[in-house]
């Protein structure tokens, strides 16, 4: 602050702040408000400025040349607090204090503190001297004497120091000896600065391949977040067939320890500390927060979060994307707090979402990739001010990371690691990007396997842009052996959402993401058919289901305006029919076996009388509103009717987590029952009727094996297999079954054969060095 001529003059223990052990000093504010006066002129008129204990004299009698010399008085003071328990100068009013510091010598620190070294007594009591151009010219000249053990003040002053009785000399003796005591504090924020900021020596980098035990699980989105210290968490399948979860592997481990709590969990990243872990989970979706010394997770968010990126900043926030194009939203990290908006969509530019954020240490803004349609090599990296609100690109690539060496690394669509200087202060790229690694592993939505540590390492998964952001339709049998349905036929999983399968499982119709950002539905005869179009209005039509004849789609589609329930004949010989016009968006909807009724659900929208994510039932032509199915403050999603239409299923909050309930149909008044122990979604009933199928918390699909007569109940509970590679949706079925319930129609990863990731690990020592040597600052 001295070197660019900035005087602090509150120089006082509240304003050196530790963080990690290294002092911090705070508050300019005093500074600023002097140098933003007009001309200076605060001082010209004698304003004493600061705290009296720590005042300088010249301060404290108001002069109005206040130099450097100024805050190396208030500095000694400071540190003969610290070893002597109390200021230099002590008194029952502001006005006695600076009366003191004016008129009386301090009170030597050897006089309280015997073990105080006579150089830093001679030290301390310099730093104290009345007048200014006796004490030391800068805070690096303080620093040297307090180091240097051959330090001495005059000889009547050192005499003093030493406790000589000569007259006229004690009082000097006694701001000596006090200065001593205060030296031990001075030394330790001076040379800790010294040693913080002094160059440091190069260190080597080192580059190795690491074998996980247990291995790396196989994932479509990001599977590892390295600590601040370099510490490894990851997602791994576990021992002896269970969910997939995290483990946590540090550095000073050959092996990995499993995080009770995280069973399904993807896309993992640290607190600033360390000490927890971020997660995300599918089905039900959720944030979620994990201590890496144990203990319960805790639940951050539960709704309106999107799945493509996390990071915790230095500010209390959790920053996450929002569901369904909503930007960058964050939430306090202790959870139970609001969504807060971060980004906003700029449409003028084409944006259709903003993923991948990334938290700024200086917590002056945010990295993130913003995406423009289906096509990775379309995306972009940008920044966003807080202050301001505004984004702007920055360059062309996905899934951001800040390096505290002041680079910006990304990928791009074929699988390259590029760097880039970045100044977060100036939030803006100071220099051209550069290629440092290639072949990393891309995953979903352009994520990938990469991990930045605050110490410097760098840690990746190989691969290249790979198979891994592609699924293929697959059946899986009971005890979990999968085949394909076709394996000539692929789909990307940016592109697809949702499938349902004919009654005779001879037919899958898919919702597919077109190139324009709008959804449409298609039909595919298995296993070898082409894929035919089937709906063509409005931009998005989604979520298809079957009419029990097996002739028509009911499906939600948004050709009017807004989303409604519509039916078409999947052999287009008619056009689509409105079955539903609710004043609320819907987010799905089905047909009764008998035609007679439509169930459906409604938006999220709180502000509305019903609550969140109600169901609902109307029979078109007889009925003029529809009525209440199941209307709670809680979110209920996913209703489906059993094959004789008796009986509704859906998943439902009520409890704190999602679990799943039956109860009679339409007379839902008449019965409840809670199905699922242990968390539920995507519930499905078999074409018998006495099975009802969903998945766990766990990641496992669950059988219920049922009765509904005389009255509804739930007689076993079995786990059938691990549903966690398949995608998954809370809000909505993602998978089939056929008619004997011996399997399952479901989405994998295509090419995905085994539990372990075959590529290779690699993590990267004292990456900076590299950075710096190859890109500069």
């Amino acid at each position: 602050a001295h070197q660019e001529g900035v005087i602090h003059r509150d120089i006082k223990p509240e304003n050196i702040l530790l963080h990690k052990g290294r002092p911090m000093v705070a508050d300019f504010g005093i500074a600023l408000a002097v140098s933003a006066a007009a001309g200076g002129r605060m001082t010209e008129t004698g304003l004493s400025l600061g705290t009296p204990h720590y005042m300088s004299p010249e301060q404290a009698t108001a002069e109005k040349d206040i130099t450097a010399r100024s805050d190396i008085y208030s500095l000694g003071s400071v540190l003969y607090e610290m070893l002597a328990g109390a200021p230099p100068h002590l008194g029952g009013s502001a006005q006695q204090i600076i009366m003191k510091i004016v008129t009386e010598e301090a009170q030597p620190v050897t006089a309280l503190r015997k073990s105080v070294p006579p150089h830093v007594a001679a030290a301390t009591a310099k730093s104290l001297e009345k007048l200014a151009a006796d004490r030391f010219e800068s805070a690096a000249k303080f620093a040297e004497a307090l180091a240097n053990p051959a330090f001495t003040l005059p000889a009547t002053q050192a005499a003093s120091v030493a406790g000589a009785p000569t007259s006229g000399a004690r009082n000097r003796s006694v701001v000596v000896a006090w200065g001593l005591a205060v030296v031990f504090a001075v030394l330790f924020v001076l040379v800790s600065v010294w040693a913080a900021t002094r160059p440091q020596p190069s260190r080597s980098v080192s580059r190795y391949s690491v074998a996980l035990a247990p291995e790396i699980a196989v994932g479509g989105r990001t599977r590892l977040a390295l600590a601040p210290d370099g510490g490894l968490v990851y997602l791994s399948p576990g021992d002896q067939g269970q969910a997939r979860q995290l483990w946590l592997r540090p550095r000073d481990r050959l092996d990995a320890t499993p995080l009770p709590g995280t069973a399904a969990a993807f896309m993992p990243f640290f607190s600033p500390d360390g000490r927890r872990v971020a997660f995300f989970l599918n089905s039900p979706r959720a944030l979620k927060t994990a201590s890496v010394s144990g203990g319960p997770p805790i639940t951050v968010a539960d709704s309106g979060i999107g799945l493509v990126g996390g990071s915790w900043g230095w500010d209390g926030y959790i920053y996450t994307a929002a569901e369904v194009r909503g930007g960058v939203v964050r939430v306090m990290e202790t959870g139970g707090g609001a969504l807060e908006p971060v980004t906003s969509l700029d449409t003028t530019r084409g944006e259709l979402d903003h993923w991948w954020p990334e938290a700024l240490p200086n917590g002056k803004g945010l990295l993130f990739t913003v995406v423009y349609g289906n096509e990775i090599e379309e995306n972009d990296i940008a920044v966003v001010e807080f202050a301001t609100g505004q984004h702007r690109v920055m360059v062309r690539g996905s899934y951001p990371h800040y390096a505290v060496s002041g680079h910006l690394a990304y990928v791009t669509a074929d699988g390259t690691l590029m760097v880039v200087p970045f100044d977060q202060d100036a939030l803006t790229v100071t220099g051209d990007p550069m290629a440092v690694v290639e072949g990393v592993r891309m995953n979903f939505f352009g994520g990938a396997d990469i991990s930045l540590s605050a110490n410097g390492t760098l840690a990746y998964v190989t691969g290249g842009p790979t198979t891994s952001t592609m699924m293929t339709p697959v059946w899986v049998e009971r005890d979990g052996g999968f085949t394909p349905v076709d394996a000539n036929w692929t789909l990307n999983t940016i592109q697809t959402g949702g499938l349902a399968l004919s009654p005779d499982a001879t037919r899958m119709a898919v919702n597919i993401l077109e190139d324009d950002g709008g959804s449409h539905i298609y039909v595919k005869r298995l296993p070898a058919g082409l894929p035919s179009k089937v709906t063509f209005e409005g931009r998005v039509s989604r979520r298809p289901v079957w009419t029990s004849d097996g002739q028509s789609l009911v499906f939600v589609s948004d050709r009017a305006g807004q989303d409604d329930v519509w039916q078409k004949r999947v052999d287009g010989s008619q056009s689509a029919t409105l079955l539903m016009d609710e004043e609320r968006e819907v987010f799905e909807g089905l047909v009764s076996p008998g035609g007679e009724w439509v169930v459906f659900r409604t938006d999220d929208d709180a502000a509305t009388s019903f609550g969140l994510g109600d169901i609902l039932a109307i029979r078109p032509g007889v009925d003029s509103v529809p009525i209440e199915l199941v209307a709670t403050e809680f979110e209920e999603t996913s209703p489906v009717l059993s094959r004789d239409g008796k009986w509704l299923a859906y998943a439902s909050a009520g409890t704190g987590q999602k679990e799943i309930y039956v109860q009679p149909f339409p007379g839902v008044a008449d019965g409840f029952w809670q199905v699922s122990v242990d968390g539920g979604t995507e519930p499905l009933w078999s074409h018998g009727g006495d099975e009802l199928f969903f998945r766990d918390n766990q990641g496992q699909l669950v059988v219920a094996g049922v009765a509904t007569t005389p009255t509804f109940e739930v007689r076993t509970l079995t786990p059938l297999f691990d549903a966690t590679p398949y995608i998954a949706n809370e809000d909505h079925r993602w998978y089939d079954v056929s008619q004997d319930g011996q399997r399952f129609l479901m989405l994998r990863l295509f090419g995905v054969g085994q539990e372990a990731d075959p590529s290779e690990l690699i993590i990267v020592e004292n990456w900076f060095e590299e950075l710096k040597a190859k890109v500069g600052n």
